[in-house]
């Protein structure tokens, strides 16, 4: 029986995986086979001498197929975070999560040791409406510890019959622990969604890369032209948060977006067949239309590749914070009895030859909390410095650095503790739920009671001092100057989470636009972006196109 640590590094995996390849394991050159060496037999000694140790003289019983499992993930999870020992089960998860299809809660999740982390919580689904966040940590399953519990049971609390409930223990670095509970659905994943704002701006929020997922990006521009009368003067793309997926899907989303000669993404590895160039396509569908996307330091993976190919190609200008640095390719190999090895097999580079990688000292807890951590100034070795073809300075190692820093880990707001307390403990949801819209059918004899909002509601005084009682009823002190502070993020989040759950997720998000710090200061960008192509004129998308 795998280990739940197992199955929890392998959905890591799934998360940020960029590369899917299902083949027959080669993992040496052809001059050289490991076999032969003395090292080989020396250390093949070494480990039949621990082997049977532990089988005469441990103090349980431990039978050979979990030895060998325990011996087989070591070998593998000690190479590098995203390397993992794939059950026959795991193996079954990778087609639901890349196919945007499976039951559950709604987030992404790694582990190591005794704890885990939400890499990213997916848009319009329980764990996303409970107010969970990337970087939480979840330390128990119901009344179970995440350390007391294997793959089975983990399987079990974590996903369960729809309509069911689970409660998750929440851990968030400065908060005392928490609890949640979440009714489970059937997660269907819809991996893009877009908005028309004014003045002819789309925005397009792509929450995970999968197999749809360009088809997805490139209907919704044919809406919003058609929306806008057979015309759209510029786009934001939104990859805050976007943990990654499968390469194919961000090299044809990249290629959306793209006219010119060159490449999106290419990969360098030991072996030569790993060493592999993705040209693009030359098939701009905005016509040049200026683009800014807006990321942050959860957008990861098949992410970093879109935007790492937007700046080097002078496509867009990027603007947010650093992103991750995942840019391992992870080769899937079918080993035997239906299990498989996730392995890393080369290093992604973006057309300048930036790597995006993060570098790793071997510690997976600071590797996966990174985005927990307070920005940094960057500090970059001048082997790293690269140069884009338009002269934008880049540099090699560390992720995606965007034109313009402008922090905002929480829907592009930066609040201060107490306000990220506020959201962590799931108080503008819980808020949220006191109230009620007129031919709301979902609200029955639960809604009464409720105070009944209109379109275009305000958060004024009355609603605020509403919002203070309510947290004061839920046994927290209310911080007078802090909630002062950051009065802007509460009045958007309050009305974000109504918004959200009486009309629905795209009414919300066109208004929280108005409030994002992030999404307003890319409003000013577009001219920027639009010198990168030495246009003389905003491009524009028509529907001949």
């Amino acid at each position: 029986m795998a280990s739940l640590k197992n199955l929890l590094r392998t959905n890591l995996l799934f998360s940020l995986l960029l590369f899917s390849s299902f083949s027959n394991v080669c993992l040496a050159d052809d001059n050289y086979s490991p076999l032969d060496s003395p090292e080989f037999f020396e250390g093949l000694n070494t480990f039949t001498a621990v082997y049977s140790q532990i089988k005469q003289l441990y103090v349980d019983e431990i039978d050979d197929e979990t030895m060998f499992k325990n011996a087989i993930q070591g070998l593998v999870e000690g190479l590098d975070p995203h390397s993992s020992f794939l059950d026959p089960e795991d193996q079954s998860d990778l087609s639901e999560s890349t196919m945007g299809r499976f039951g559950g809660v709604g987030i992404v999740i790694g582990a190591e040791g005794s704890f885990i982390e939400i890499i990213s919580p997916i848009d319009d689904t329980p764990a996303y409406r409970a107010g969970l966040q990337a970087g939480d940590i979840i330390l128990k399953i119901d009344d179970q510890n995440v350390n007391q519990i294997d793959l089975e049971e983990g399987v079990k609390l974590m996903r369960g019959a729809p309509g069911t409930k689970v409660k998750l223990t929440i851990g968030r670095p400065d908060i005392a622990p928490f609890v949640v509970e979440i009714t489970r659905e059937i997660i269907t994943i819809v991996s893009a969604k877009g908005l028309l704002l004014d003045e002819g701006i789309g925005y397009i929020r792509i929450s995970q890369f999968q197999n749809p997922t360009a088809k997805l990006v490139k209907d919704m521009i044919s809406e919003l032209v058609t929306d806008n009368n057979k015309k759209l003067d510029s786009l934001i793309l939104d990859l805050r948060n976007n943990p990654g997926g499968l390469l194919n899907s961000s090299i044809d989303v990249a290629n959306l977006f793209i006219d010119r000669e060159g490449i999106v993404v290419y990969t360098e590895g030991r072996t030569p067949n790993s060493k592999v160039t993705f040209p693009t396509k030359q098939g701009d569908i905005l016509n040049g239309a200026p683009i800014v996307v807006l990321m942050n330091k959860g957008s990861a993976s098949a992410s970093e590749i879109v935007a790492g190919a937007l700046q080097d190609q002078k496509r867009a200008v990027l603007l947010g914070e650093t992103t991750f640095g995942k840019a391992l390719v992870q080769s899937i190999y079918r080993v035997s009895h239906g299990a498989g090895l996730g392995l890393t097999t080369a290093r992604y580079f973006t057309p300048s030859g930036r790597m995006l990688q993060r570098p790793w000292d071997g510690t997976f807890d600071e590797y996966l909390t990174y985005s927990l951590r307070e920005p940094e100034v960057p500090v970059h070795a001048p082997s790293d410095r690269k140069l884009t073809d338009s002269g934008r300075e880049i540099y090699s190692g560390g992720g995606i650095e965007p034109d313009h820093f402008v922090t905002g880990p929480i829907e592009g707001f930066d609040p201060s503790r107490f306000g990220r307390i506020l959201q962590a403990r799931g108080e503008f949801v819980s808020f949220a739920q006191r109230f009620t819209a007129s031919g709301d059918n979902r609200v029955t004899l639960d809604g009464y009671g409720r105070e009944v909002v209109s379109r275009g509601f305000k958060i004024d005084q009355r609603l605020l001092d509403e919002f203070k009682k309510h947290v004061i009823e839920n046994g927290y002190t209310v911080d007078g100057e802090a909630f002062a502070s950051d009065i802007d993020f509460i009045r958007a989040m309050i009305h974000f989470e109504i918004d959200t759950d009486l009309f629905g997720e795209a009414e919300a998000r066109h208004n929280l636009f108005a409030q994002d710090p992030q999404a307003q200061f890319s409003l000013t960008v577009f001219g920027e972006a639009e010198a990168l192509l030495g246009l003389e004129a905003a491009g524009s998308v028509t529907a001949s196109r």
